[in-house]
């Protein structure tokens, strides 16, 4: 197969953690031809998605000692190419929120692709549509007591009625911008007022969950399934598990109840194409699913010793026979 993945540049990521390393480093060992291209690199010509694409070739990373370690030059790069979209297989749309005015712009030139020829993962009206806060209100009876407004006085009295509450922008990522709120905090108004840009921008506030403190889990679903999951859990002072701001990763299990959340949430996915995607958890409630570029699977591979990067390229393998 010939995949071509949209990412943020690759001198970013970090293949020790980055879940799109992952997933490229099992297409080569597995034989598939690995492309790669930003989102500013995309174009339409004569009503074609089409982008500057170039091969990849990765040394993959080495688990030592119990942690992945990456070669010093992990990667290499072909001259670019402009190719038109279709003559991939698949083109998986992995780069990082913010889903701004950019990001969208690049979905309607993914619309373009025709899907009898090449799978687009996740379906661009699909991240569209999806908002990783927003969208988990089409599960409302697994998800915590949650409101989106941007009004001050309302926000006051969701938080007045929980006594505690997380704030959350609704374009966020790895746990950037999230507050803890109390109605006693003498800094309550202004934290409001900058969350909101002074009232002019809608914000995700969600019943604090005491559970946190014992771990976020995120659970990576493929095709509607859970395929694995790993628990983040707040170290120090910090209340978010986001490993992004040093939450602490451990080896789990997903519940019953969680079992029943992926069985509640799977089936709304596929239907709108959203094939790989993380959810949040905490105390059994959902509150996040992840649909652009969900992080985790460097993480269970190392405590579960599996290979989830390979288990999502052996299923696109299936669906394009």
């Amino acid at each position: 197969m010939k995949l071509a993945f949209i990412i943020d540049r690759l001198s970013l990521l970090d293949p020790t953690h980055d879940t799109s390393v992952a997933i490229m480093e099992a297409a080569q060992i597995l034989g598939h031809e690995v492309w790669v291209t930003e989102i500013h690199q995309l174009s339409v010509m004569d009503g074609k998605a089409c982008a500057s694409l170039q091969q990849l070739t990765l040394t993959p990373v080495e688990l030592v000692e119990g942690r992945w370690v990456a070669a010093p030059d992990w990667y290499q790069v072909s001259e670019p190419v402009v190719r038109n979209l279709e003559e991939m297989d698949a083109v998986l749309m992995r780069k990082d929120p913010p889903v701004n005015v950019r990001y969208l712009y690049v979905t309607y030139i993914l619309d373009l692709i025709d899907p009898a020829k090449t799978l687009v993962i996740n379906s661009p009206q699909g991240l569209r549509n999806a908002n990783e806060k927003m969208y988990t209100f089409q599960f409302l009876s697994v998800m915590p007591a949650t409101m989106v407004s941007q009004d001050k006085a309302l926000i006051r009295q969701f938080v007045e009625k929980h006594q505690q509450a997380v704030l959350k922008p609704l374009g966020g990522k790895a746990g950037e911008g999230i507050l803890f709120l109390e109605p006693g905090d003498r800094n309550f108004n202004s934290m409001i007022e900058v969350s909101t840009q002074q009232g002019q921008e809608p914000v995700m506030v969600q019943r604090f969950l005491p559970e946190a403190k014992d771990g976020d889990k995120r659970i990576i679903l493929l095709n509607g399934e859970p395929i694995g999951a790993v628990n983040r859990i707040p170290t120090g002072q910090e209340f978010r598990g986001n490993m992004a701001v040093g939450g602490r990763v451990a080896k789990t299990e997903i519940t019953d109840r969680e079992q029943q959340i992926c069985a509640i949430v799977g089936p709304k996915l596929v239907q709108d194409g959203l094939y790989l995607v993380g959810i949040d958890v905490i105390g059994g409630y959902l509150t996040e699913v992840n649909v652009t570029s969900p992080t985790g699977i460097r993480e269970i591979d190392r405590l579960e010793g599996v290979n989830l990067g390979k288990t999502v390229i052996q299923w696109l393998e299936t669906v394009k026979k």
